[in-house]
């Protein structure tokens, strides 16, 4: 599953940045005979490659994996079930191009959305935790 959010998110990053799969090639050093595999779902990446990917396309790793315009949906038909998720149930990972004054609004409640889950998890942790 991981693997088609991954390729789904270089094509859309490659077409935002008016990049070709062969410029991909020279700054990844990832052959194009790969990224053609990968880019259509039949090439299975190493971490190492999915490294030199997203340090070529500079844009961090987990973004790559997790971010996905995918519906629900399809993650779930991807995933052969239901799709697994890194986030407690009734929050969601957005992805969004915004204008600068827009984009620090929407920063700040993701600070604070951080904050407020960091909370939560360590209440969760010491009721967990055996005495």
């Amino acid at each position: 599953m991981y693997k088609h959010i991954f390729f789904t998110n270089v094509l859309r990053i490659l077409d935002e940045l008016h990049m070709t799969k062969h410029q991909l090639s020279e700054l990844s050093g990832v052959s194009i005979s790969f990224l053609s595999d990968l880019t259509t779902g039949k090439a299975n990446p190493s971490l190492k490659v999915m490294e030199a990917i997203s340090k070529a396309l500079d844009t961090p790793l987990p973004l790559l994996l997790e971010s996905t315009d995918l519906n629900q949906e399809s993650l779930d038909v991807l995933a052969g079930g239901k799709a697994p998720s890194s986030l407690p149930a009734g929050f969601e990972r957005v992805s969004v191009i915004l204008p600068s004054h827009k984009a620090f609004i929407v920063k700040k409640w993701g600070d604070d959305t951080k904050k407020k889950l960091s909370h939560e998890l360590k209440a969760k942790r010491q009721v967990d935790t055996p005495r």
